[in-house]
C-alpha cells in the first residue's frame, strides 16, 4: 500500500468526518458531525450504497 493511500481495517477507529444529510421525516437537509456522535456516546452504523444517487 503506498503512503498516499489509507484504508481502514475492521477494528480501527474512523477518523472524524461531516457530510451532508437528508431527513425526510422533516424533508430538510442537514448535516451529520462523526465527532459529534461520539461526543453523544451514539453508536453509527456507516455504510456506501455506490449503485446510483437515490435515497436509501
Amino acid at each position: 500500500m503506498s503512503e498516499t493511500t489509507s484504508s481502514l481495517r475492521l477494528g480501527q477507529a474512523v477518523p472524524d468526518f461531516e457530510l451532508e444529510t437528508y431527513e425526510p421525516a422533516t424533508r430538510e437537509f442537514g448535516k451529520f458531525s462523526l465527532a459529534e456522535q461520539k461526543r453523544k456516546g451514539r453508536w453509527t452504523i456507516l455504510f456506501f450504497y455506490p449503485a446510483d444517487f437515490t435515497f436509501v
